[in-house]
């Protein structure tokens, strides 16, 4: 088992034990639990614990900071939109491809859309389009075509 697999299943296993759906943890903790960098922590959260996924993340820095990850349950129109809000002005090509992985593995587009999305804002496609304008446009197509899912 890698220890990205170890560290989301620990987090999961948190989560399901807790009667309000979410944990807080300690990346320091965690990391010293589970034996790995708190670095790996941070690329498992980010990575895993999405909101296309079902999970809000909030962290507070600090001596006594945490990470808190909440399992939340949105319907289908409000967690496209909160993607669409997540995108923000510029988006590069492997960003686009996790948005769409996760959103395919969940049921929310299909893989065939993923695809589609992936096809249409790849670096090959862009390729008459100068490089320092290639983000913004991918992300204004992948916000219009995730608005035709609505």
């Amino acid at each position: 088992m890698r220890m990205s697999d170890i560290i989301a299943a620990r987090i999961l296993e948190l989560i399901e034990a807790s009667d309000e759906n979410m944990a807080e943890i300690q990346r320091n903790e965690l990391a010293s639990i589970v034996g790995c960098a708190p670095s790996q922590i941070n690329y498992v959260l980010t990575s895993r614990f999405t909101p296309e996924r079902g999970f809000i993340i909030e962290s507070r820095r600090g001596g006594g900071g945490y990470v808190r990850v909440s399992r939340i349950k949105l319907n289908r129109t409000s967690a496209i939109m909160h993607i669409i809000n997540s995108i923000g002005v510029s988006i590069d090509p492997m960003d686009v491809r996790v948005i769409t992985e996760n959103c395919s593995q969940t049921g929310l587009i299909s893989n065939e859309t993923a695809r589609l999305i992936n096809a249409a804002v790849s670096n090959s496609s862009m390729t008459c389009v100068p490089q320092e304008y290639r983000g913004y446009l991918r992300a204004s197509i992948v916000k219009q075509m995730f608005l035709t899912q609505l």
